[in-house]
């Protein structure tokens, strides 16, 4: 199917031409001002699609995303997809794009990999804004007497780049003070988490106004607002606030805004693309970063309580290659039938599906289809869901688009007219951190104890004392296990998990834990995509 201007997709879409704002032929902003318009339209049913813990065998969630809306647009049922925007590091790295696969796609694809609307580029250059004004403040005399050591607001670009994470700036003559500083690769800042966070312009400015910048030397917080910088951040962001439209290769419209990593940031799109698209359509569809017990976890501890949203249904996403390799088969042997690994591999899916239900949530498995999946595998799977009670899918989105989704669509649209959702976040904000990150450990990743460094409980009480005991908790963990190993699969239960650092932002209104050796900004491997386009057409 060939794609269509984004004018006609914003009519299929029901959006009046002045609140759509056109870059190129195929992808638009649209104005915020449409939502004040339409914001007393009934509120559509919200679909979370999340995954098992991701193996190299793949599971394919946004794929699955993608092919949900085209199998609801085959059953004529009106929906929006909302997913994130990719970020550049990674697609020149090792992970590439977040557009789908296959015939489960949007588009533009390269496009939106790329350099997009330009929302990457706005974030990065406010983040580093921010960098600039701090040095200088402290070149210029210091009047807020800020402790050069005790920056706490880090650099930031869109790019893996390693040698970039513990850096010295300020050396030479005249060239600032000289510091330690560090560089975020720009999904994992806060700032992306504000723009995904904010409900509105308001909310963003207010947010960046409480951005913890730095300590001074008496040891007291130094706010952004202080620096009296805010209104030129919004200047900067103010289109990047905007959701962005695109579509599916079969035409179905398309929310793409926000984008931070689910392992070291939150994982969710924006809140206002969100809350956009469910008085727009009567079946919204958005998808969280990595495994359940990462994006899942954040989307429905942060996200759609920060929004005020409820979560009608959450379909749960594998593949029996995955579920095999969770079993103990390994990647050069995943094609070969083994029910056996699959019967111990199932053990990583039968916990992600508890964890769901924890939060009353109404559950559809999908299970993407590949080729070589056996036949006795795909009953024992289909046996083992339906003696447990989920309603299960298997799918081909991939090589099918919206006519391999059908089943999938038919039983997501069943769950959502017949099992009521009786969705709640895992714990109350009002609880002591320390508590909060333990529900978490223990709930969803079944870790029986938790170290903490002498760092990170010294910040933790010093975060405490400035007020933030109520904030959320946000896991910075590896997304390639349930625990903060990456090299243990399946699911490990009693084990011990190590808070090693503990970070603020204020701004989102979250403490970021970081665990075992996860790292804020990815490096490139030895062989980096960008090395492997050279033989193709630019």
């Amino acid at each position: 199917m060939a794609l269509k201007k984004i004018y006609e997709i914003a009519k299929i879409a029901g959006i009046p031409e002045k609140y759509v704002e056109p870059y190129g032929f195929y992808k638009a902003k649209i104005s915020m001002d449409y939502y004040e318009k339409i914001k007393k339209n009934p509120t559509g049913k919200l679909v979370l699609v999340t995954a098992i813990t991701p193996t190299k065998a793949g599971e394919g969630k946004t794929t699955t995303s993608i092919a949900l809306t085209e199998g609801l647009g085959k059953i004529k049922q009106k929906a929006m997809l909302c997913l994130r925007e990719p970020s550049l590091g990674p697609v020149f790295g090792i992970k590439g794009g977040a557009t789908g696969g296959g015939l489960a796609s949007i588009a533009p694809v390269e496009e939106i990999n790329l350099h997009f609307t330009g929302d990457m580029h706005a974030l990065t250059s406010s983040i580093n804004l921010i960098s600039a004004i701090i040095d200088n403040h402290i070149f210029q005399g210091n009047e807020l007497n800020i402790d050069p050591n005790k920056v706490v607001w880090t650099r930031a670009l869109d790019m893996n780049d390693r040698v970039l994470r513990d850096i010295t700036v300020g050396q030479g003559e005249k060239n600032g003070v000289v510091r330690n500083d560090h560089f975020v690769i720009t999904v994992a800042s806060e700032m992306m988490a504000i723009m995904c966070l904010a409900k509105d312009e308001k909310d963003f400015l207010n947010r960046v106004n409480n951005i913890l910048v730095a300590y001074t030397k008496a040891g007291k917080p130094v706010y952004l607002k202080q620096l009296k910088i805010s209104h030129a951040i919004m200047k900067l962001m103010r289109d990047a606030l905007k959701p962005n439209l695109v579509q599916t290769l079969e035409n179905n419209p398309t929310l793409v805004h926000g984008g931070p990593f689910a392992n070291i940031a939150h994982g969710c799109n924006s809140i206002m693309a969100l809350k956009l698209a469910t008085k727009m359509a009567p079946v919204v569809v958005t998808e969280a970063g990595f495994g359940a017990d990462l994006g899942a976890e954040k989307f429905l501890d942060i996200c759609a309580r920060e929004a005020g949203l409820n979560v009608d249904a959450v379909v749960v996403v594998a593949t029996i290659r995955a579920l095999k390799m969770h079993g103990g088969q390994s990647l050069e042997k995943i094609t070969d039938e083994n029910v056996k690994a699959l019967s111990i591999g199932i053990e990583n899916l039968k916990t992600h599906l508890e964890n769901m239900k924890k939060y009353g949530l109404p559950i559809v498995v999908a299970i993407n289809h590949f080729a070589n999946d056996h036949q006795s595998e795909v009953d024992y799977l289909t046996k083992w869901c339906k003696e447990n009670k989920y309603e299960v899918s298997f799918l081909d989105g991939f090589m099918k688009g919206g006519k391999g989704s059908v089943d999938l669509a038919k039983k997501v649209m069943n769950t959502l007219k017949t099992k009521k959702s009786k969705y709640h976040p895992l714990y109350s904000l009002k609880k002591p951190v320390k508590e909060k990150i333990e529900i978490i450990c223990k709930e969803i990743y079944r870790a029986g104890k938790i170290k903490y460094t002498p760092k990170a409980l010294e910040q933790i009480k010093r975060y405490e004392k400035l007020g933030y005991g109520d904030a959320y908790v946000c896991m910075a963990k590896t997304p390639q296990s349930i625990t903060d190993d990456p090299n243990v699969l399946n699911a490990p239960k009693g084990f011990t998990i190590t808070i090693r650092e503990v970070n603020l932002s204020a701004g989102a209104n979250f403490i970021v834990c970081l665990t075992g050796k996860i790292l804020t900004l990815p490096g490139l491997p030895k062989v980096p995509a960008a090395v492997k386009m050279e033989d193709k057409p630019y």
